[in-house]
């Protein structure tokens, strides 16, 4: 990606370093990693970390890894985040601006092991994700680098796809689309995969709208990109836990499903191309 002369948005938090311990919970709504994929599958979570090197021998685990010292401020990986969120804004504050609305921009906290949010106590094995009580996107950056590793999606741009899906749910939050996830037991795996393509679109959308204005992709980043979305498909995380693939548990979308919304915004870069309740979402 082409960031290097890009501004740096003033709305990160960096609570990395901070001491803070708790329960893990399943409250990442952008993106599945094992911990949620273990929820879902009716596994311990811990012996399925465990399995996974999480917590013996392979990362640190979330409690351990909260007791280091905080990086420099200005680390690369920061200054990364921050220029990436800084695309975001200056995508989405246009788009909410022809519609005759203001995009009030996000929070993005930065922290180490485990985090406080509205909505509970988060270690880092939830993954990144994005809180709507208190309108912040919590990312632990050593392990989003180390689950990249895992599924086989590096890149910055990958990295990137991340923070956009998440920034997506803000959107969706700001336009009170996160709302129609919501109802009774029934049909709410399928309303949530539809809330979770979207945001994969509209993270599409923020993908051409700043390439249009300010040339971000390198050759390579769109795979990247595509690469990152189907690694967390649900099929592709189920097959990774050597689980049967089961559609009616799938509360994100499959690796087809989620490369196809991904490319739909990035094709069309138009939010009403997005509107994954108005068609079969498959």
């Amino acid at each position: 990606m082409r960031l290097e002369d890009g501004r740096e948005s003033g709305n990160v938090e960096d609570r990395r370093g901070s001491r803070r311990g708790g329960l893990a919970i399943g409250g990442g709504i952008g993106s599945v990693v094992l911990v949620v994929i273990a929820l879902l599958l009716g596994v311990d979570p811990a012996v399925m970390l465990d399995q996974a090197g999480m917590t013996q021998g392979g990362a640190p685990a979330a409690t351990e890894r909260s007791e280091r010292a905080a990086p420099p401020a200005n680390d690369e990986g920061a200054r990364f985040v921050r220029r990436v969120l800084a695309e975001t804004e200056d995508v989405w504050n246009p788009i909410f601006a022809a519609r005759g609305q203001r995009y009030v921009e996000p929070r993005l906290v930065l922290f180490t092991g485990a985090v406080d949010s509205a909505c509970g106590m988060a270690q880092a094995a939830v993954g990144p994700f994005y809180c709507p009580g208190d309108s912040r996107v919590y990312i632990d950056l050593d392990f989003l680098a180390e689950l990249q590793r895992r599924l086989g999606a590096p890149g910055d741009f990958a990295a990137a796809y991340v923070i956009a899906h998440e920034v997506g749910h803000h959107v969706q939050n700001q336009l009170g689309l996160l709302a129609r996830a919501e109802g009774g037991r029934e049909g709410a795996n399928a309303r949530q995969v539809r809330i979770e393509l979207q945001a994969d679109c509209l993270a599409g959308l923020w993908a051409r709208r700043a390439q249009d204005a300010r040339g971000i992709l390198e050759p390579g980043d769109i795979e990247e990109g595509l690469n990152a979305a189907a690694a967390v498909g649900d099929d592709r995380m189920q097959q990774s836990a050597g689980r049967r693939v089961t559609p009616d548990s799938f509360t994100h979308g499959s690796a087809a499903q989620r490369m196809r919304w991904f490319k739909t915004g990035l094709d069309t870069g138009r939010l009403e191309a997005c509107d994954t309740f108005a068609t079969n979402a498959r």
